[in-house]
């Protein structure tokens, strides 16, 4: 139901149903009848509650997909569709092509449905978009150094988290031990208060990384990402490695980091390597003449950018983790080496679990079936 949450979101910041749908969340027909729904029941007010996912589970029930193992009644005709589909012809004409050569008895929506489902043409163009201030920023992660700690003697791999704001190019950069969805979701809060303010959306750059791309293709992250991202009110676009017309936006903020920050220095642990990071962007990044903008970032950023970003929320977004937890013989679930109890009559299902700093939420169907303080020692037990 988290795709529902986001839709709202979008139509409160104005997004008409055509650019919503492009977005892929819903189709046409779908979003225009949750705005419908929407504008009867006030959610579109900004001030407004947004739906629990209980209700909207009740409102748009999910209707069971076909089954895995069923097979397109085109998949004899793949290879010319897609030869077609690469001459630009219309699925219209795909249609009527296969009826009068082949005899194809089939509904012009199958022919629909198989040609969404083909891959995306390789690209041939790069296009470079052009940003408002305060518009957009786009997000890469990446490998960093690996760092020996000199006060504990620990050696450790590092991750790098880049922000960069697409009109100024200023950037926030952080230095992590961890790729996981929590230390995402940090960074992004992070960013956002060194910046002093949210921009309208977010690109995922880097879509090889495995946190980047389970923004993508997982649903607890992207359940995850998607409640971060309307506490703070941006919206969350990925920057597919085939689309054209988005990517090459700005340069490869790890990429950019490790070429220009990391050679020849030495870090002493993890923090000093955080504090090196911050001033580097701040007094060499930051002041350079940028390759495309012929400005510097730093001056271009608070000169004109940062006082046309969104507000910071009045009280910061409770940044939370879910994840899909089995109910044990014991009527307890385990998450991070931790177990929960849940009502016996559990046992053996599935449960999504909400995992904040402070607190553990289950739910079954939408439905809260426990709530527990979050434990931090391995093998802590709640009942």
């Amino acid at each position: 139901m988290y795709q529902y949450r986001q839709v709202l979101v979008r139509m409160r910041q104005g997004d008409s149903d055509r650019a919503i749908a492009r977005s892929r969340l819903m189709g046409r027909k779908k979003v225009a009848q949750l705005r419908a729904l929407a504008q009867e029941r006030g959610w579109l007010a900004p001030a407004a509650a947004l739906p629990e996912d209980a209700m909207l589970a009740t409102l748009f029930p999910r209707r069971e997909g076909l089954p895995s193992q069923c097979v397109s009644s085109l998949e004899p005709w793949r290879a010319q569709i897609m030869a077609w589909r690469e001459e630009g012809i219309q699925g219209t004409t795909i249609h009527t092509a296969l009826v009068r050569r082949y005899g194809y008895t089939g509904s012009y929506s199958a022919v629909h449905r198989f040609l969404k489902s083909l891959p995306s043409a390789a690209p041939e163009v790069p296009l470079r978009l052009h940003f408002k201030p305060g518009e957009a920023a786009q997000v890469d992660f990446g490998a960093g150094p690996v760092i020996t700690d000199v006060h504990t003697g620990e050696t450790f791999k590092t991750w790098v988290f880049v922000m960069t704001l697409c009109w100024s190019r200023h950037q926030y950069a952080e230095v992590v031990r961890h790729q996981n969805i929590a230390t995402w979701l940090a960074c992004h809060r992070h960013a956002f208060e060194a910046f002093g303010g949210v921009v309208g959306r977010v690109i995922i750059d880097n879509p090889k990384c495995a946190i980047t791309k389970a923004c993508l293709y997982d649903p607890k992250v992207q359940r995850s990402y998607a409640d971060c991202a309307e506490g703070y009110a941006f919206r969350v676009e990925p920057c597919p490695p085939r689309d054209p017309q988005k990517k090459g936006i700005v340069e490869a903020g790890v990429k950019y980091v490790k070429g220009a920050f990391l050679p020849l220095r030495e870090f002493r642990s993890l923090a000093d390597a955080n504090r090196q990071l911050a001033d580097w962007v701040r007094d060499e990044a930051g002041q350079r003449c940028h390759g495309t903008t012929r400005e510097p970032p730093l001056a271009q950023f608070l000169g004109a950018e940062r006082a046309l970003l969104q507000p910071l929320p009045a009280t910061p977004p409770v940044l939370a983790v879910w994840a899909k937890v089995k109910v044990h013989r014991d009527a307890h679930v385990q998450f991070a080496q931790c177990l929960y109890s849940v009502p016996f009559r559990l046992v053996g299902q599935t449960l999504w679990l909400k995992a904040s700093d402070t607190l553990i939420r289950l739910y079954q169907d939408h439905e809260p079936v426990a709530c527990h303080p979050r434990q931090t020692r391995p093998g802590d037990r709640v009942t």
